[in-house]
């Protein structure tokens, strides 16, 4: 049974992302069970936030809900190797995103405004004068380095599996910096943020 946060239209949208979540084929561990990948990564999103900020807005949870709702659906080797390639498919699936996320909004009841609001956030719009724009993008570094590290690890050359903890650290606000220098991290993964973290500072 998925969980759902919260009750009203809220509720209601985050159990229509939930049930499309549900269909992903990819599965993760999650306290001790096999779950659908994006079904724990949403979960794992809406948690992050309300422990690092509990008042956050309704469109905000939202949006940090469903960023990856049937993510799946669109993989990253249907597009073209390289950066280009690249780019492209994260462009793609923020609209994509987006626009799933409109139509289950508009469908319990949400505005135009509102959907707008939203689509923006997922969208990472003026990410860096928008506060809430930048904290969805906090929360999002922090599942990952919370959740996904030790996975990357296990696959990612060193030089490589650096330059990703680089860019990811560059992503983050002073608060979620913050942040995740509270997380427990494996010994192995907390050595290697605390080298690219003091890398960081010597070149800023």
């Amino acid at each position: 049974m998925a969980r759902v946060d919260g009750n009203g239209r809220f509720g209601d949208v985050a159990a229509a992302i939930d049930a499309a979540n549900a269909r992903d084929p990819n599965t993760v561990e999650s306290d001790g069970r096999r779950e659908p990948a994006e079904l724990v990564y949403g979960r794992r999103m809406s948690e992050t936030l309300a422990r690092i900020a509990p008042t956050a807005s309704e469109l905000l949870r939202i949006a940090v809900r469903g960023q990856h709702i049937e993510r799946w659906t669109s993989p990253r080797d249907a597009y073209p190797e390289g950066r280009i390639g690249y780019l492209s498919w994260r462009k793609d699936l923020q609209d994509f995103h987006a626009r799933r996320i409109g139509e289950i909004m508009t469908t319990v009841g949400y505005g135009a405004a509102d959907v707008a609001r939203v689509g923006a956030l997922i969208r990472k719009e003026r990410l860096k004068s928008d506060r809430e724009a930048q904290l969805l993008e906090d929360v999002a570094c922090l599942v990952f380095l919370a959740h996904y590290l030790g996975e990357f690890m296990n696959k990612t050359d060193s030089g490589k599996l650096a330059l990703i903890l680089a860019k990811t650290w560059s992503k983050m606000s002073p608060y979620g910096r913050h942040e995740a220098r509270k997380l427990q991290l494996a010994p192995a993964a907390a050595a290697l943020l605390d080298r690219v973290v003091t890398q960081s500072q010597q070149r800023g």
